[in-house]
């Protein structure tokens, strides 16, 4: 299994390090000479995106939203699994810019519906990929998919990142989980928390 992460931020970066050896890793940058120390960093192969979407088998977007939108109309992602960890977060951080009838997954599938997208990853925050992963073992990261083979597949590659999965359901389960994430940034940033926060979910015995 291949998985290509698009995007070279705080998260993709942190992703890569999360999954470097547990995964075979490609890069997709917009700067391809600018990102060749970090991909030998952690055994990764670099290279632009639409050459990173072809090898890979899981394509995860490490980009804002209206990136991603823009990039799914004109990648090929016919038959992909796509990790969709986004916030449509307005430009002024506050709120979503979309949600509730709709959200950010659901959106980049009706743009490449040949993909099978699937919501994961966007209620972390970057800072918690540079912990060890046994002290994230048990912070969940929500997963939302229509094709049940791709959210197994999501869920292994959370798992392998050293979280804990939550299957909330179909696509539309994204509804939810984006006001998540931007409740997240609220505690984070707006409330002033910091970043080494996550949301949790206890089951609790009967």
């Amino acid at each position: 299994m291949t998985t290509a992460i698009l995007g070279l931020g705080n998260m993709g970066k942190g992703l890569a390090k999360r999954l470097a050896g547990k995964t075979e890793l490609v890069l997709g940058a917009s700067n391809v000479a600018a990102a060749a120390d970090f991909a030998k960093s952690v055994g990764a192969t670099v290279t632009d995106y639409k050459s990173a979407v072809a090898a890979a088998d899981i394509v995860i977007l490490a980009v804002p939203y209206p990136v991603a939108l823009e990039l799914v109309k004109t990648l090929s992602l016919a038959g992909k699994t796509v990790i969709d960890i986004t916030n449509p977060i307005k430009a002024d951080f506050s709120g979503l810019s979309i949600g509730h009838t709709t959200s950010a997954a659901e959106e980049l599938q009706a743009a490449a519906p040949a993909a099978k997208v699937v919501k994961g990853f966007n209620t972390i925050f970057a800072s918690l990929f540079d912990t060890p992963a046994s002290a994230t073992a048990n912070v969940p990261v929500f997963v939302a998919g229509n094709d049940a083979a791709a959210v197994d597949a999501v869920a292994a590659l959370v798992t392998a990142a050293g979280f804990a999965v939550e299957k909330v359901g179909g696509l539309d389960g994204a509804r939810l989980v984006e006001p998540v994430g931007m409740l997240n940034i609220r505690f984070g940033y707006g409330l002033g928390q910091g970043t080494a926060i996550a949301p949790a979910w206890l089951k609790l015995a009967a």
